[in-house]
């Protein structure tokens, strides 16, 4: 038999890559007990079993997202609508099926699971409440969630791309006044900004895609909660369909978690100083941005947040006497800061990045000048100077 040689020690603090499928579990006695035990879904089992059920990395990871929203469990799947797919599913009973109510103003991929899954293929009983006015009128919420009184709420902290902050405490306590389990969709707002779980919400989840990774390069999501049955509920659910984030990818995130607070106050810095100098430019109409004194839900942002920041997204409408000159301003501007600022269908990286309005959500916001903007973390010097020649350069 051939000498095994002697491995040296590895001192480090990351936790590794485990790319097993299965993993070794010794012999029949060992491998009944971990069965038994997988049961009850621990979320970080004594003998892990299989990488579509709990994997170590994977759930290093999900530790690291606990500590920053503030919760008693986190797990992790391949996107964010992985996550959205796994919270609406726990609540889901079979025939059983009461009202849900979903804010209008979510994600448009939330908006079409909504109507092609939950709707079309699961047949469930789905009613929507509409902002006015850019804003969440609560004493019509009320009034609805009298009416319906639904099993379930649905809304996001801010909005996409609106960017309207709900008054989200009195929408959790008006919704858990009719039974209402609360799913909210913090990924605008991170946690950063604030924790819907202290403030009585059942489920938070994220586009980890987004903000909590920061860099355009992975694709992640992730639901947290602190009720015990939840999440058994959720790890059993994310292991039959599935939903499991790769360890590669979660170990990668958890190195990216490290710097989120940092990069996010630095988001939020540059969006806010760069939402004064669109508002006070010539060449734009209109800016959406929660922390300016304009937007409809400034107060109720300014409350909720403290302080903390207003978030790194800005909406902002070109000026243009008819549609078709503001659609031309829009298509001139997203040409000449090109070089800096790239038009990418997402947001959170750490560069600035664009997305036309109309040409993304169509009738919904028929708005030919209007742009989104996922500011980042660069020099704002240099922000500055690409945004302002360019809007310079529609009005010589």
């Amino acid at each position: 038999m051939a000498n095994k040689k002697k491995r040296g020690t590895v001192n480090t603090t990351r936790v590794p890559v485990y790319r097993d499928a299965g993993f070794y579990l010794e012999d029949a006695g060992l491998t009944k007990k971990a069965f038994r035990d997988e049961l009850e879904h621990p979320r970080s089992p004594d003998h892990y079993i299989y990488s579509r059920y709990r994997n170590p990395t994977v759930v290093a990871a999900e530790e690291t997202v606990m500590a920053l929203e503030a919760c008693s469990w986190a797990i992790l799947t391949q996107s964010g609508m992985a996550a959205i797919d796994v919270a609406l599913s726990l609540f889901q009973r079979g025939i059983n099926r009461g009202k849900w109510l979903f804010f209008s103003e979510i994600y448009g991929g939330t908006n079409a699971f909504i109507d092609k899954v939950l709707i079309e293929k699961r047949g469930l009983d789905i009613h929507r409440f509409f902002a006015t006015e850019g804003r969440y009128n609560t004493d019509l919420l009320e009034d609805q969630l009298n009416r319906l009184r639904p099993d379930l709420v649905y809304f996001e902290v801010i909005s996409n791309p609106m960017l309207i902050v709900a008054d989200a405490i009195t929408i959790i306590n008006l919704a858990k006044k009719v039974g209402a389990a609360v799913i909210v969709d913090n990924t605008f707002a991170t946690p950063s900004l604030w924790n819907p779980l202290s403030h009585g919400a059942d489920l938070v989840i994220h586009s980890a895609t987004k903000y909590l990774a920061g860099h355009g390069n992975l694709t992640a999501g992730v639901l947290c909660g602190n009720e015990p049955q939840l999440e058994k509920m959720a790890i059993e659910y994310r292991k039959l369909v599935g939903h499991m984030l790769s360890p590669d990818d979660a170990y990668r995130l958890n190195d990216m978690l490290k710097s989120f607070g940092i990069r996010f106050t630095r988001h939020c810095e540059n969006a806010a100083k760069l939402s004064n100098l669109l508002n006070n430019h010539p060449a734009v109409e209109c800016v959406l941005y929660p922390g300016l004194t304009s937007h409809p839900s400034h107060l109720l942002a300014k409350k909720l947040f403290q302080g903390k920041g207003y978030g790194g997204m800005i909406t902002f409408d070109l000026a243009g006497s008819t549609n078709s000159e503001k659609e031309k301003n829009r298509d001139r501007f997203i040409e000449l800061v090109s070089d800096k600022i790239r038009l990418i269908p997402t947001l959170g990286d750490a560069e600035t990045i664009l997305l036309p309005v109309e040409a993304v959500w169509g009738e919904k916001y028929p708005l030919p000048g209007m742009i989104r903007l996922s500011v980042g973390i660069e020099e704002f010097d240099e922000l500055e100077t690409t945004v302002v020649n360019a809007l310079n350069n529609l009005i010589t």
